[in-house]
């Protein structure tokens, strides 16, 4: 199963929102469809659920071109909007249910309910309303009526909004785990949520793709290398003394006795540091080096 979108463009009266997109998510593949507020990502995921049509080019699910009235491909994807809609006077075994029944699931209701119930977190909070649900439980809730039709693909847009540290491990486990047999497109603004669960890494901005990488090979897209290094002494300095270090651009305090310094990138700093603390007679008790971070590409690759 997989999406294949191709030369996909999107009018709003005159505001273009999607400008010629194309790309194709492979079964297996969880991909990271970023970009900032207003490029155009959830309107590129409503065209691919069918919910609103693209002005020109196609959408294909399975070989299956997506159209407003193709039904039958719809059960065959499972969407989490960023809003999330939910019905707060249902009760959410009743919510559940209803969905079940708009997929004609029939016999197998009550075991995909219970099942993915389960998967999700909701069973202490099945039988209140939705309504009654903190945001994090009506996120799990959205969650579940994507998942509970056993969809092939699968479109979340910022899934794990609203949930606490501990819910968002899990939800990412659950959407690792549904990634090795399904398709899924993932919308985020997390970018560890990012480096946690994606394999590939898809970037627009003001509705075109910027960038469209393996996750490893995105941060090959930072235009000007830098090193970054954070210290700890013995002792506390003054931090301008750093400058004085052949490569080195910019020194801060980062707490007692604690230093993050950025480098030009031409060279590794870290033996020059080395030579500056056995000339200053200070102790070196730890020293880390920052890794190139998808925040960072994120801010080179958008205008935002």
């Amino acid at each position: 199963m997989s999406i294949l979108v191709k030369g996909v463009t999107k009018f709003y009266g005159l505001q273009k929102a999607l400008d010629n997109v194309s790309f194709e998510v492979k079964t297996g593949e969880i991909v990271a469809f970023l970009g900032p507020n207003g490029a155009g990502k959830s309107t590129m995921m409503k065209i691919i659920t069918g919910f609103i049509p693209a002005s020109s080019g196609t959408v294909l699910v399975n070989d299956t071109e997506i159209s407003e009235g193709n039904i039958a491909i719809r059960k065959l994807i499972g969407y989490l909007p960023e809003n999330n809609p939910l019905y707060p006077e249902m009760y959410v075994r009743e919510y559940l249910s209803f969905v079940a029944s708009v997929y004609k699931l029939g016999r197998e209701t009550n075991k995909r309910m219970n099942s993915i119930i389960e998967t999700t977190g909701l069973t202490p909070e099945q039988n209140k309303k939705i309504g009654a649900l903190s945001k994090g439980f009506r996120q799990r809730v959205g969650l579940a009526q994507a998942l509970i039709h056993q969809p092939d693909v699968l479109i979340l847009d910022e899934a794990t909004t609203g949930l606490d540290p501990n819910q968002i491990v899990e939800i990412r486990n659950l959407i690792r785990d549904a990634g090795k047999e399904k398709t899924i497109l993932l919308s985020t603004h997390i970018m560890q949520e990012v480096e946690a669960i994606c394999d590939r890494i898809i970037l627009i901005d003001r509705g075109i793709i910027v960038a469209d990488e393996a996750k490893a090979d995105i941060y090959s897209r930072i235009s000007k290398p830098y090193q970054v290094i954070n210290i700890e002494f013995d002792r506390d300095i003054n931090p301008e003394l750093f400058l004085g270090i052949a490569g080195v651009e910019k020194a801060d305090a980062a707490g007692a006795m604690r230093w993050k310094i950025r480098s030009d990138g031409s060279s590794d700093i870290r033996p020059a540091i080395f030579s500056f603390a056995v000339n200053n007679q200070l102790t070196v008790l730890s020293m880390q080096e920052e890794k190139s971070n998808l925040e960072e590409v994120f801010r080179q690759l958008t205008s935002g």
